[in-house]
Parts: structure tokens; sequence; C-alpha cells
């Protein structure tokens, strides 16, 4: 009886043992539906096959994720968090996320230096913000070689750009005044006589969709890998990156101070920089790859505002310092609506 007792007792400890990473999970906070089904579709997928280890997700806006991880401070609801470069400073600067240690990310070697966002958060994938238009309702003689052409007079009442996040036009406008995003109210006037071409300013990209499909307003603003989206949907745009440099985008991921799960953590952030991973994401939205050396196609490769070599990322990128964009949002966002959206 007791030998019976005693194999019952071995088996169910090796049991335990054996599938205990099965009943681990990973908690990753990120953006819903596309984004969300992003990662679940290359990160997770090849992170739960060589750990054995579930992904859950907590989903919700940027904002929204933030504010819920400044009330959980301490005591994290996720132990990964995906969000913009800029808002991830918010994170650190609140010390929210933990200090990485690269020496344990071992595909972070290959990661491009404008994807070293900070000691605690690095760049998952990215992507520009340019221009995108209708050829077939536009004036042929412009081609958006250089940001400049959006003042046209020809492109008045043409123009939408996003109402939520005006920091890549007030970039380009304090450029081509001679100034920079960090001295942006040199560019005012050059703004404001921008006004005139603006038609719309969208709330999201459904809205911006929307917008460029219909063709109510043939020129826009807007984030390649929606450009990308809107142009597989059969919406005949070209999306250029002028002369100056398309408005860099990186979207992030750090380890939550507090995670119980900090080498689970860092595996994860070593598959979603394994190469193969990197070339799934770029195949399936369009994005650069934050790491060189990734497997991308040459067609997916060959397309506007997808940087696969060290020298795209410096000479096609105007690049926001990501920690003063922090900073400047509240202040950009309040001049633009007071100056620009409103009549």
């Amino acid at each position: 009886m007791k030998g019976k007792f005693l194999a019952l007792g071995l088996a169910l400890a090796a049991l335990a043992a054996g599938p205990a990473s099965a009943a681990e999970k990973l908690v990753v906070s990120t953006w819903g539906g596309s984004f969300r089904d992003l990662i679940a579709d290359t990160i997770a997928k090849k992170f739960t096959a060589d750990t054995g280890v579930e992904v859950e997700y907590i989903t919700g806006g940027t904002i929204d994720r933030l504010n819920k991880a400044k009330l959980a401070k301490g005591s994290p609801e996720s132990d990964i968090t995906f969000t913009t470069a800029h808002v991830g400073w918010l994170y650190a600067t609140d010390d929210l996320f933990e200090t990485l240690d690269l020496a344990k990310i071992p595909n972070a070697s290959k990661l491009v230096p404008q994807a070293k966002v900070s000691p605690y958060h690095i760049g998952a994938w990215a992507y520009v913000y340019t221009i995108g238009y209708r050829p077939d309702l536009t004036p042929k003689n412009i081609t958006f070689s250089s940001w400049a052409d959006l003042w046209s007079p020809e492109l008045k009442g043409m123009i939408a750009a996003p109402d939520f996040d005006p920091s890549h036009i007030i970039a380009v406008s304090a450029l081509l005044a001679g100034g920079s995003p960090a001295d942006w109210q040199k560019g005012e006037q050059k703004l404001l006589a921008l006004k005139p071409n603006f038609k719309a300013f969208y709330t999201n990209d459904a809205n911006s969709q929307q917008l460029i499909a219909t063709g109510e307003t043939p020129v826009q603003i807007m984030l390649s890998m929606n450009a990308y989206y809107m142009i597989a949907q059969g919406v005949p745009i070209k999306l250029v990156i002028p002369k100056e440099g398309g408005v860099l985008g990186i979207d992030t991921m750090a380890i939550m101070k507090g995670s119980k799960k900090q080498e689970l953590a860092q595996k994860f952030i070593n598959t979603a920089l394994d190469p193969e991973v990197q070339g799934q994401i770029a195949e399936l939205k369009k994005g650069s790859p934050t790491v060189l050396g990734a497997k991308v196609s040459a067609e997916t490769a060959k397309l506007p505002g997808v940087f696969t070599t060290a020298e795209q990322w410096e000479k096609e990128t105007i690049i926001i310092d990501h920690k003063l964009r922090a900073e400047k949002t509240a202040e950009w966002r309040k001049w633009f609506s007071e100056n620009m959206i409103a009549k």
C-alpha cells in the first residue's frame, strides 16, 4: 500500500514539475484589434512554442493603459507593456519600467541605434507619418518631393491631419522655418499659412481611411501602416517620403517594474527582436524592423517608409526627440486646437 501511495506521489510530483511552464502565463499590455493580433500571431506564437508559456493580453488605448499602470504602481497588471516611444517616457519618469538588462536580451545587439529609445524601453517596430495622396484627385504637377509642397495654393481645402497628435506637422513646419521641434515656435507662422489648405482633422485611423477613400481629403499626413492597409483595399493612394524625411514613430516594449516574471519577459522581448519574427511583422503591417538583418521580402523592403538599412534609418527620417515629445505633446495639442482646428 505504501508503494502505491509512493508511486502516486511521484507521479503527481512529476506532473506538477513537468508541465508547470504550460500553466504559467505572461501578461502583455497592448492596443487591441490588429496590433494585439500582430503580437499574438508573431512574437507570442514563437515565444509560446519555445517556452510553453501562454500569453494573455490587457488591451486599451495608449493613455488609458498609462493611467491604469500608474494606479497599479508596484503591483502591475502586466509583465510587458507595448506603447509609443514618447509615452514610454511618461511610464519611465513615473518609475513604472524596469531598467533593461540587454545582456539578457541577446537579439538587442542587432537593434538600430534609433530603436534604443531609453534604458527602459526599446523598439518593437517602426513607421512614419508622412504624405499620402490620391494622384487621381490632385494636381499632376505636385508630387510631394518636399514637405513644402503641402503649402501649394492648389491644395486649398484638400488636406487632412490627425487632431489627436499634431507633433508631425509642428515639427515639419519648424524645420522648414529654420528651427527644430525644441524651438517649434519658429514654425508657428509657417503653420498658420497652411491653414487654408486643411479640409479636416481626423480623429482615428478609421476616420482617416474614410476621408481619403471617399476623396474628401485626397492629401493626408498619415500613418504609413494605415496607407498600406488602404492600398491593399484598393484605394489608389501613393505614399511618399519627402526629401526631408518622414516623421519617425516607434512602438516600444518594456518590462513593468514589479513584474514577477522578469526572466520570461526578457525572453519575450528577445523573441520580438528575432530577425525572422521582425520580418513577419514587416510583412504583415508594412512597418520597419528595428533590427538589422531582418528577413524581409524584396517587395516589402522597397516600400516607402519601410527601413531595412542603417542608411535609410539615418537619411529618410525626421526624429522628434521622444522625451521632448512626451514633455511637449500637451502644449502642442493646445496650440494646434486653438490656432489650427478652431474656425
